[in-house]
């Protein structure tokens, strides 16, 4: 499954849209999801900060994680988060495919 996790943009034809880091985490939770597209703000204070910390606590990682965010800082966390602790810590490579919008 292909999951867009975007509070406005509607995704891509293929897939499944959530609108917040809940909805995002439930999917996680439940699904399995082979490739993850993140925007950074979902709308008064919710971020998909939330779902990064969830994936790096319980180890549930897609073999592709995007971000399509138009938040520059928010860019940096999401991306900096999945390259340190995608692949078990700092001292491994991953790479990441990034997408601003």
């Amino acid at each position: 499954m292909k999951l867009w996790v975007d509070d406005l943009r509607v995704p891509p034809a293929g897939w499944v849209w959530v609108k917040t880091s809940r909805e995002a985490i439930e999917t996680l939770e439940t699904t399995r999801v082979s490739v993850l597209s993140l925007d950074h703000d979902l709308g008064g204070d919710d971020t998909t900060r939330p779902v990064v910390i969830w994936m790096c606590e319980n180890g549930v990682w897609p073999a592709e994680i995007r971000v399509h965010s138009a938040n520059p800082v928010g860019v940096e966390w999401l991306t900096g988060m999945v390259e340190r602790y995608r692949n078990g810590g700092p001292d491994e490579q991953t790479t990441l495919p990034r997408r601003d919008r």
